[in-house]
């Protein structure tokens, strides 16, 4: 575990042990009984997220790879080191503390989570579920020079601080003060390059790795791994080695076995340095890295308010999404308090959800053991061996839950779409979002559901929840949301979420058979009708109200198809031949069942007579995202002008439709508006509109909302630009949004595609626009790129894309 600035002083000695992982160093002596190479028995799965099951012995991996990870189509797993370490049975923090395992004594394969065929068998069972084995490599060290004499490690081996004979490393093959570094032997600027890469690590013993023996011994022990079928690594501590020594030790690693590729490399650079050298962007050219900031940004909104979620492009993070191994928490900033942890709830559960969700780096789910003490042993045999998983108290298991899994297949299937869209706030802790057409969902972070309505970007029809169960060949085995004109109506349950995706369809919504059985003594000349908020009752129209038949004994019945699991509001109506001549006055509202069939009895009560006419508004018009068309007007059934009492008119495509009760024979003004659900007003321009509605029966206005023009159209830059350090990339042009040729007023463009830089302008349509990309330098200096300004026209409405490559 690399680290920007020392931890405090009474914290040095345990998290000196806690300080390595990931990719060990050197050449691990083959013994007679070494086990065969693992080779992928089925195609691996085609996802970028990873399992993160941190110090789970090999059986319960293998066994988590084949009855979970794998079917739920993970496509990595991410294990403990498994070099020899030191066993620590007396130590001051206990027996066995957990970190003993970043300690290493040899590269044998025998550890606390087992021996070398026990690892062997896990990584085939893993390839045979179609899962990638990442291993947790720790390359920079070896174990702690402070360590009581007679330590021993896992397999029995002996060693000193500066001599390890199983290897063999020697005094030699360690940096010490004067050789390279420039202290006592400690770190004491941790935002100097060479005390930082040449200097012991919290007491390690630092691997002079600028030494080819030295390189080749750690690539010999990492071929060995990967000779047994790893994927993979995450480097651990490798912010400590020169970026030029893991690049040669890289260049030593061989293809993997199951897909003949490069090892996939993940490097720990813990956040907080000022030194550029030192910071995560630095070392991209090696792999990708973890983005600490990221998750500690998340720690931030879900304890805070998810509405800044909408900003993560602005965020300050660790590098850019396409060099990012990204994650929720892992074992040392969980134990830091910097992010969530299971110990958060609801909380670190929708952290995970999100983190699928939203297209920053390859994400991962971590798992582990419960712990009330920061460096208390995973469950473990008194010999420290750590025993087999078992979920639910001393362990953890988020990554089998059904919402992960879920989510898991839905961060799969929108894999390729980089973007989100229609990123809706309905209040500080309920958001959605959409990835293109692959993918959408909403998140509720209060103590209440909440039920909105949120373009989907998904094609019209009935899809699964993955957060509250799956699809199946028999359909959803939890909810089912109906997309309808690429919107939803989703209520969220309380610190909960819903997600759908295009490869969980629910095939036909879900449907409950539901009879209305009502007694209304009518004459031989009328006829009873239903009408309701549901497209199967006519969507409040009149006209489209379904009729009842009138049985021998004088009741009235129909069958309609609804919604499961939907609320309903409805009411009757009497009509003499297709004119309403009266109606309830006040709806009625129930609940479907999730399925089977219902019954509604009722007994008709006609509404004052004459006193009102059913009046249904129709209107074209164009929204924003968020924007929904209400009716607003000089009378109570109209909101008496106040827009916050105005009637809502749904949605049909572009065209917005509702029915409100009007006084008879009376005049009235009215307008539409527009409005979003934090309440933001547009009105329509002109006068206000008139109507005046006869003395019975039903009127009906169609109308097209006065005022839209073209909107602004959503303009995406797209620059290819390398930059130095302190570098930012903006675009300016001739245009008050792109700040009017002021390079002090340009817009700038977000790094998270590095070298890709993007922002989305609003210009007005139909207008010639100029433009050029410019650097602003740390020292605030201002390189413009060279050539004429570059040039276009918007178009009338809609969106428009600019790719360009600095000149």
């Amino acid at each position: 575990m690399a680290r920007s600035t020392p931890p405090p002083l009474r914290a040095r000695i345990p998290r000196l042990l806690l300080a390595a992982a990931v990719v060990a160093s050197g050449a691990t002596p083959l013994v007679a009984t070494a086990a065969a190479p693992a080779h992928a028995a089925v195609a691996l799965n085609d996802s970028e997220v990873t399992a993160n099951l941190w110090e789970w012995n090999w059986n319960s991996v293998a066994a988590a790879c084949t009855d979970h990870l794998g079917p739920a189509g993970y496509g990595a797993v991410q294990v403990a080191p498994p070099q020899e370490s030191v066993s620590l049975p007396n130590s001051a923090d206990g027996a066995h503390p957990w970190y003993e395992v970043y300690q290493p004594v040899s590269y044998k394969l025998e550890s606390r989570f087992g021996n070398r065929q026990q690892f062997a068998a896990m990584v085939t069972a893993c390839h045979a579920a179609g899962v990638r084995v990442y291993v947790d490599a720790v390359v920079n060290h070896m174990a702690g020079v402070n360590n009581a004499a007679g330590t021993v490690g896992y397999a029995g081996t002996t060693f000193t601080g500066y001599d390890y004979p199983a290897v063999p490393y020697g005094y030699g093959d360690f940096h010490h003060p004067g050789d390279n570094c420039p202290t006592s032997g400690g770190i004491t600027d941790w935002n100097n390059e060479s005390q930082v890469t040449s200097c012991e690590l919290l007491s390690l013993s630092d691997l002079y790795t600028e030494k080819e023996h030295v390189r080749n011994k750690i690539a010999a022990y990492l071929n060995d791994l990967i000779g047994l079928g790893v994927d993979g690594f995450r480097v651990d501590a490798v912010k400590h080695v020169k970026k030029a020594d893991f690049a040669a030790i890289l260049g030593k690693l061989n293809n993997t076995v199951a897909e003949n590729k490069r090892p996939y490399v993940a490097q720990e650079i813990f956040d907080g340095a000022s030194n550029d050298a030192l910071k995560a962007r630095a070392f991209i050219g090696n792999g990708d890295v973890l983005d600490f900031g990221y998750a500690k940004g998340l720690r931030s909104s879900f304890q805070g308010s998810i509405a800044n979620l909408a900003n993560v492009p602005n965020w300050n993070l660790d590098a850019p999404s396409a060099n990012v191994f990204a994650m929720v928490t892992n074992h040392d900033l969980e134990r830091d308090g910097v992010v969530l942890s299971y110990k958060n709830g609801s909380d670190y559960t929708l952290a995970n959800y999100f983190a699928l969700a939203y297209p920053h780096g390859k994400p991962s789910v971590y798992d582990s053991f419960t712990w009330s003490n920061r460096n208390q042993s995973p469950p473990a045999t008194g010999s420290g061996h750590v025993t087999d998983t078992v979920c639910g108290g001393a362990w953890t298991c988020l990554t089998r839950s059904t919402g992960i899994k879920g989510m898991v297949g839905w961060a799969n299937t929108a894999r390729n779409v980089k973007t989100v869209s229609d990123f809706t706030v309905v209040n500080s802790n309920v958001i959605g979002f959409h990835r293109g057409d692959r993918g959408w969902i909403g998140i509720n972070d209060s103590a209440a559901a909440s039920t909105a309505q949120f373009v989907t970007g998904l094609a019209d029809g009935a899809y699964c929840d993955v957060i509250s169960g799956a699809a199946s060949t028999a359909g959803c085995t939890g909810a089912t949301v109906t997309v309808t004109g690429g919107r939803a109506t989703v209520t969220i349950p309380a610190n909960g979420a819903v997600a759908i995706h295009a490869n969980a369809r629910g095939g036909p919504a879900a449907k409950v058979a539901t009879t209305f059985t009502t007694t209304a003594a009518l004459p031989a000349d009328r006829t009873l009708h239903l009408v309701g908020d549901t497209p199967a009752l006519g969507n409040g129209d009149p006209a489209s109200s379904v009729p009842l038949t009138r049985t021998a004994t004088g009741a009235w019945t129909t069958t309609v198809d609804l919604p499961a699991a939907t609320a309903v509001s409805y009411r009757y109506l009497v009509k003499s031949g297709s004119t309403v001549v009266e109606q309830e006055a006040a709806s009625r509202t129930f609940t479907t069942p999730a399925g089977g069939t219902t019954t509604r009895t009722d007994t008709y009560v006609p509404g004052p007579v004459g006193d009102t006419v059913a009046t249904t508004f129709t209107v074209t018009a164009t929204v924003a995202t968020g924007q929904e068309v209400y009716v607003v007007g000089g009378v109570p059934a109209l909101g008496n002008w106040a827009p916050a009492n105005a009637v809502r008119l749904p949605a049909t495509g572009g065209v917005f439709r509702g029915v409100v009760d009007l006084p008879r024979s009376a005049t009235v003004e009215y307008k539409f508006i527009k409005k979003t659900a934090a309440g933001v007003v547009t009105w329509e321009s002109g006068a206000n509109r008139s109507l005046t509605t006869p003395a019975g029966g039903t009127h009906t206005v169609t109308e097209t909302f006065r005022g839209d023009t073209a909107g602004p159209v959503a303009t995406a830059f797209h620059a290819t630009a390398t930059t130095s350090f302190g570098q930012k990339v903006y675009v300016v042009g001739n245009l008050p949004a792109l700040g009017g040729w002021n390079p002090a007023n340009a817009v700038a463009l977000s790094p998270a595609d590095y070298p890709i830089w993007r922002a989305t302008v609003s210009l007005p349509p139909n207008t010639a626009v100029e433009y050029k990309y410019l650097k602003k330098n740390a020292d605030g200096s201002v390189t413009w790129e060279s050539g004429g300004n570059r040039s276009f026209t918007t178009p009338a409405g809609g969106t428009h894309n600019r790719t360009d490559t600095w000149r």
